[in-house]
């Protein structure tokens, strides 16, 4: 996966401009499965795979997508055609790469992760994951086609700050929410007035809110309070 050939040479496909062409011989993307109805078979199983997959040539030309791949780019796998992988995903260690190009000058033929990141065109957002090349095709051909799986990294999503209003603080929230007076909240839980209102205070400060309405509003969408209970109840 680098400008030229992966000793270095330039490719049968290179017309001297550092860029491939058109020319030289055809590597069929269905490799060994290439001959009779095989291949068929072969695109049709890559077509409905889930995980992003490539075929390329080794200097990262890419021969063919399935519609997985192309969806990272909010495009068809025609698009990706003739496209090359380095300009598609960034590497975040060089030497990842240079292993991988160093092992197929050898003639090595093993599984490569590679740490790349890349944004994506359905929001704009930046992802992470892993390219895993694999050589493949013909052993006697060389330099081989390369197989590129990604694993795209998901983000997790942010915790719900449960824990941003405590086991009192919500069961106050939750009588307040159901309609309850500071009087009767601070019965049922054995608190003064004060009491209440102290808690009440506190978290109003910590959440920059005023007023009981707002207060109960943030509760809920802080996942404190549950959206499916009641009378209302602590998450």
């Amino acid at each position: 996966m680098d400008n030229g050939t992966a000793d270095g040479a330039p490719d049968a496909d290179d017309d001297g401009d550092g860029k491939p062409s058109c020319g030289g011989a055809p590597i069929d993307p269905a490799g060994p499965y290439a001959g009779g109805p095989w291949r068929n078979y072969f695109l049709i199983l890559l077509d409905r795979i889930p995980t992003p997959i490539a075929v390329c040539r080794a200097h990262g030309e890419v021969l063919i997508a399935n519609p997985a791949m192309a969806a990272q780019w909010g495009t068809v796998p025609g698009q990706l055609r003739g496209r090359n992988l380095l300009d598609l995903f960034e590497p975040r260690a060089k030497a990842q790469l240079d292993r991988l190009t160093e092992a197929l000058r050898l003639g090595r033929r093993s599984r490569y992760p590679v740490e790349v990141r890349w944004r994506d065109a359905s929001d704009g957002a930046e992802r992470e994951g892993e390219l895993t090349i694999d050589p493949v095709g013909d052993p006697s051909v060389h330099p081989p086609a390369l197989l590129a799986l990604l694993r795209v990294r998901e983000s997790a999503p942010s915790p719900a700050p449960r824990g941003s209003a405590s086991p009192v603080e919500a069961r106050i929230l939750a009588l307040a929410a159901g309609g309850a007076t500071t009087a009767s909240i601070g019965t049922a839980l054995g608190l003064t007035v004060d009491g209440v209102n102290y808690h009440l205070t506190r978290l109003a400060r910590r959440w920059r809110v005023q007023g009981r309405t707002a207060l109960v509003a943030r509760a809920y969408v802080l996942g404190v309070l549950s959206p499916d209970s009641w009378p209302p109840a602590p998450a």
